[in-house]
């Protein structure tokens, strides 16, 4: 029998593989073979990321859901086939991409979730290394050991493993402990005169990402306002107050902002600020709270240390809200 159509249950949920139920279904799809088409392309990404809400309050933690799409086969007159029917797919999704020339479906990074071989962080001052849990078997810090273990749970997928204060090297094995994947050189910046500051982002592989900005910071604001022409003639008397303002300020408003600047950095470091500047999710660490932003500066030239000889980015961002609490 020919394949005519196709009906798609979608189940995203949080736990262990398999573990849905019915308030777990998202989506049922039905779509007709086209033409002589040997197949039926369905596209889920965009449907899955609707149900991966990112929140981050300096917590880490991991925000990956189990999709499993169960398929059933219909012939041409709309009954089902009898071969693998259904059929039951299950995937871990993150809010990750891929990049043009990655082509179609790419298949990401399973161990370090970050594209850089190197990490910059204040002296003194611990970091997060993101790591799939599902590919990797330890992380060696210097000469200490760290086991990964994965319980199959999402909540677990993605780890972030801490960098101890004044670490200089991290190396990322396979789950047979010995193929190395990744080495990642940790610098130390002793920074005493500017403030510096850690940006976090949500990544192409879809994990939380730390960036320290060491070097001179400027914070600005606007102010947003409407005005009216109001009315100050006493009518009793048909005098008024030159206190009186004539011209009156009504909805009053700022937006705040930050340019920060990386300080000098090695080439490699490109790919970080460019995932970074293209993230949809991005947050500072700011007198003590976490707070959200969004990036004002909207284009980068790579620089190389050919052409450039020392490697500084300057990125302005806005506080993704009112400076006056309009929230009610």
């Amino acid at each position: 029998m020919a394949l005519g159509s196709v009906q798609l249950q979608l189940y995203v949920y949080s736990g262990t593989v398999g573990s849905y139920n019915a308030d777990d279904l998202k989506y049922t799809i039905n779509k007709d073979r086209i033409g002589t088409d040997n197949n039926i392309v369905l596209e889920i990404g965009e449907l899955v990321r609707d149900y991966i809400d990112i929140t981050f309050n300096d917590d880490y933690t991991c925000h990956a859901k189990w999709v499993t799409a169960v398929v059933f086969y219909k012939d041409l007159q709309g009954d089902l086939l009898d071969h693998s029917n259904p059929s039951v797919f299950s995937y871990i999704a993150v809010d990750g991409y891929g990049f043009f020339e990655d082509e179609i479906n790419p298949e990401l990074s399973r161990h370090a979730l970050i594209t850089s071989n190197n990490i910059y962080l204040p002296e003194a001052t611990a970091g997060k290394l993101p790591i799939f849990a599902e590919g990797v078997g330890k992380v060696t810090i210097d000469s200490s050991d760290t086991q990964i273990t994965d319980s199959g749970d999402s909540s677990q997928k993605i780890q972030y493993i801490t960098i101890p204060a004044d670490s200089s090297e991290i190396k990322v094995y396979d789950t047979d402990d010995t193929t190395l994947l990744k080495t990642i050189t940790v610098t130390n910046i002793c920074e005493p005169k500017f403030t510096s500051y850690k940006v976090t982002f949500v990544n192409k592989y879809g994990a939380f990402q730390d960036l320290y900005f060491f070097k001179k910071s400027i914070e600005s604001f606007d102010v947003v306002s409407e005005s009216y022409k109001a009315n100050t003639v006493n009518r009793s008397s048909i005098t008024y107050s030159t206190g009186a303002a004539q011209k009156q300020i009504t909805n009053v408003n700022a937006t705040s902002k930050i340019t920060l600047n990386t300080g000098f950095i090695k080439e490699d470091m490109n790919t970080t600020v460019e995932e970074l500047m293209i993230s949809e999710n991005i947050y500072i660490r700011y007198q003590g709270k976490t707070l959200p932003l969004i990036p004002l500066t909207k284009s980068m030239t790579h620089k190389t240390h050919l052409n450039d000889k020392m490697i500084n980015y300057t990125l302005e961002f806005e506080f993704a809200f009112d400076k006056i609490n309009n929230i009610r």
